[in-house]
């Protein structure tokens, strides 16, 4: 029976991978065949079939100054995926995003002849183009959720493929706003307000005081809403709610586990710069984006990014759709304008929402009427999976469709 390798370190990431073992395991059923999943991720991916060898919560940190103050416990986790690499030799990798490690994993790799698959890109377009080398090298097949991307590494003479946003594929919640305020203790009658500080617990420490002050600061009769990533560990989880009240005291703020639900269902939302911006997008929910960093992570981030927006959404849009308050524009009162902008109807509201509409619709990567032809991103990442895999699993399940 062979082995898969999957790997990811973050919330996104384990969210895609838990979805690409299902796949994974739907496709070889199909073809009367079977695999052993191992590698890092979070609960998702193991209630899903992975064997766990690193938790991806235990390896979850941000910023040059958070990584080299976790450096030991990070080389220890590093070194257990090297040795379970090496013991269990996989007959294909596939690394989800989260590049300071996977970068490293994929050395590895290729030291040992195992080809590897890279899904989700590490922005090198923006930054450490000289990382481009890495690619070239160690990785199979490059996988991007962007447009713009496939462009810029087929250039690099990268074999890459752009296979849609995964998060485009998704429906709408499906949950209904009485039953999600019966579950949460919400109430149905009230506005809501998303606020979404981060899946990291430096991001969220650096975010959710700021925050919660602009909360305070809004005027109206608000709830608000504050989903767990999954990745968060209990403790963690307890320290979330230890910041929720010492700064949150006399608001209703509610801790959810569904973020997807939250954005559908939150009037507008506060959401910190990462994946969360691009389901806010997708839902089509009014936000604004937020982010603080170490000063000298954004020293060194200023002088080597050169790109002109920090959010996903106004990176696919080529324009500034959403606002930004980054770092030292990152303030409560910052937070409040532009809140004031997007809650009531009017002109503000209804331009963004159409542009996030559009935002939708160019990640999108196959015709609503889906079909085998065109699997959308999992099922592509998928397949391609098993093409490497050298099963024949792929072939036989074209085959059956046909």
């Amino acid at each position: 029976m062979p082995t898969i390798f999957i790997s990811a370190g973050e919330a996104s990431g384990e969210h895609y991978g838990a979805l690409l073992v299902e796949a994974l395991q739907q496709r070889l059923a199909a073809a009367g065949q079977t695999a052993r999943f191992l590698g890092m991720g979070g609960t998702r991916m193991e209630a899903a079939g992975l064997e766990r060898v690193v938790h991806s919560e235990d390896m979850a940190v941000m910023g040059l100054t958070e990584v080299i103050r976790h450096l030991p416990r990070i080389y220890g986790e590093f070194r257990k995926l090297k040795r379970a690499i090496r013991e269990r030799r996989p007959a294909v990798a596939v690394l989800i995003d989260f590049p300071e490690i996977h970068f490293r994993l994929a050395e590895e790799f290729y030291r040992l002849g195992i080809p590897v698959i890279f899904f989700v890109s590490p922005q090198l377009w923006a930054w450490k183009k000289h990382r481009i080398k890495l690619v070239q090298k160690h990785i199979d097949r490059m996988l991007v959720i962007f447009p713009f991307e496939e462009p810029f590494y087929r250039e690099h003479g990268v074999q890459a493929e752009f296979v849609g946003h995964p998060l485009a594929e998704l429906p709408l919640p499906t949950i209904g706003r009485a039953q999600f305020a019966v579950e949460n203790g919400l109430n149905p009658e009230k506005t809501w307000i998303g606020l979404l500080p981060g899946s990291r617990p430096k991001e969220i420490r650096d975010t959710l005081a700021e925050i919660l002050k602009a909360a305070h600061a809004l005027t109206g009769d608000f709830e608000f809403v504050l989903p767990l990533a999954s990745t968060l560990n209990a403790a963690q989880r307890d320290e979330v709610r230890q910041l929720v009240a010492a700064h949150g005291a006399g608001l209703t703020v509610r801790l959810v586990e569904d973020a997807r639900a939250t954005l559908f269902h939150a009037r507008a939302s506060v959401v910190a710069s990462g994946t969360a911006t691009v389901e806010a997008a997708l839902i089509g929910n009014p936000f604004v984006v937020v982010y603080r960093v170490s000063a000298l992570t954004f020293a060194i981030a200023k002088r080597v990014v050169k790109v002109d927006h920090v959010a996903m959404a106004n990176l696919i849009a080529g324009k500034r759709v959403v606002p930004e308050l980054i770092q030292d524009d990152f303030t409560a009162a910052n937070i409040v304008q532009q809140m004031e902008l997007l809650l009531p109807d009017g002109a503000p509201r209804q331009s963004m929402m159409q542009e996030l509409k559009a935002i939708r619709e160019r990640l999108e990567s196959r015709p609503a009427g889906g079909g085998e032809e065109h699997p959308g991103a999992i099922g592509r990442v998928a397949a391609i999976t098993l093409e490497l895999l050298g099963t024949g699993a792929a072939a036989q399940i074209k085959k059956t469709a046909v």
